[in-house]
Parts: C-alpha cells; sequence; structure tokens
C-alpha cells in the first residue's frame, strides 16, 4: 500500500503518519528526514543536496524523487510506505508516478486532512512545549494541570516555536493553496482521493482514515 497524505501545515499529517505506521505496517518516507540522513551518510545524492541547502537554495525535483527510489529499492525497500511532504506540486506528483510505474507500483490511496483555515491558526498559534522533556501543550485545548508546571517532568520552563505566529502561519497556508491543493484535483481524476475532517479529535481522524483504506 502507497498512501499520500496532503493537508495544510498543521493539519496533523505527522501525527496520522505515525499512527498508520503503528497500525498497518507502513513505513513512513518524510522527504526531510530523507535529505538530512543522506547529507549525514554522505551519498552522492546527499552531497549533491547538503552543497545545493548550503546555498540557502531549495533541493531541486529529481535530486528529491532520486532519494525516494533510493529509499524504496534499498534491502528490496518498504512493502508499504506513506508520503508526507511529497509531492506538493503537479509536477513532483507527474514525477513520483513515473517513478512508481518503473517498478510497477501506484499511489494507492490519497488523504486529505480537510481543516478550517480560522480553528488551523488557532491550533498552531496556540502551541508550546516543555523546555525539559518536550511534552506539547495549548494554550487552550491542553493547559497543564498546574499553571506553568509540566505534568510530565515538572519543569517550568516552556518555549514556543518563533514561526508559529498568525503571519506566518497564513503565509504558509496561502502558499499551500496556491502550490499543493492543486493536487487534490490530480489524484481525484485517477480516483484516489479520499477526505477526512482535520479537526475532528486524533482518533476520530484515525477511524476516518481507516474506513477510507479498507478494500485498499
Amino acid at each position: 500500500m502507497i498512501l499520500v497524505l496532503l493537508g495544510p501545515p498543521g493539519a496533523g499529517k505527522g501525527t496520522q503518519a505515525k499512527g498508520l505506521e503503528d497500525r498497518h505496517a507502513l513505513v513512513q518516507l518524510s522527504t526531510g528526514d530523507m535529505l538530512r540522513a543522506a547529507v549525514a551518510a554522505g551519498t552522492d545524492l546527499g552531497r549533491k543536496a547538503g552543497d545545493i541547502m548550503d546555498r540557502g537554495e531549495l533541493v531541486p525535483d529529481e535530486l528529491v524523487i532520486g532519494l525516494i527510489a533510493e529509499r524504496m529499492d534499498a534491502d528490496g525497500g518498504p512493502k508499504g510506505f506513506i508520503l508526507d511532504g511529497f509531492p506538493r506540486t503537479i509536477g513532483q506528483a507527474e514525477a513520483l508516478d513515473r517513478l512508481l510505474g518503473e517498478r510497477n507500483k501506484t499511489v494507492d490511496r490519497v488523504i486529505v486532512i480537510a481543516v478550517d483555515d480560522d480553528a488551523l491558526v488557532a491550533r498552531i498559534i496556540g502551541r508550546f512545549t516543555c523546555a525539559g522533556c518536550g511534552e506539547g501543550y495549548h494554550d487552550v485545548f491542553k493547559k497543564p494541570k498546574v499553571a506553568d508546571v509540566c505534568d510530565r517532568c515538572g519543569g517550568s520552563e516552556f518555549t514556543r516555536r518563533p514561526d508559529d505566529t498568525e503571519e506566518v502561519v497564513r503565509a504558509r497556508l496561502k502558499a499551500y493553496y496556491a502550490q499543493t491543493e492543486p493536487l487534490i484535483g490530480y489524484y481525484e481524476q485517477q480516483g484516489k482521493v479520499a477526505s477526512v475532517d482535520g479537526m475532528a479529535d486524533i482518533e476520530t481522524v484515525e477511524k476516518e482514515i481507516d474506513e477510507a483504506l479498507k478494500g485498499v
């Protein structure tokens, strides 16, 4: 089974990918993680990607596709996997289809995690984390049981990501709708899209995704 997760930043793709790994014995292929691993390992593709990133430039599609191909082919490759963070454009989706076609594979299902923009912004800008143990909290949805004290480790120092501001989040949403949302139409033409309510609680989203995967 080959799955693609689509949804704007903060929609919960990473959380759902982890759950899918556990429930369906799939492997999450995160292009960001693969790039960092290839650079650290010093592979040919890793050295090329590292030079490009050192210059502050975007890694071209062909290098990312090459990394995915390497991961698929290493030790026989994973039997099934989840793509999170790729493809982001129609061109990348077409390149992915060619790569999979060469291996007699195809994307089986595209899960779109749909969200309300205003609710998503509130979800993201309210996030904060314990500096000691990394436990995550939220100003509204998950406050520490005792104010300013971490439930997990008892620490009292918390941090917020500098890019978790409304201005930055709305800019990222705008980029998503301009570049990535057209992928939904691309995959709908192939009859592969299932949409779930990303504003529901995690367990409900998991159930909706599992229902969408029946018969795949």
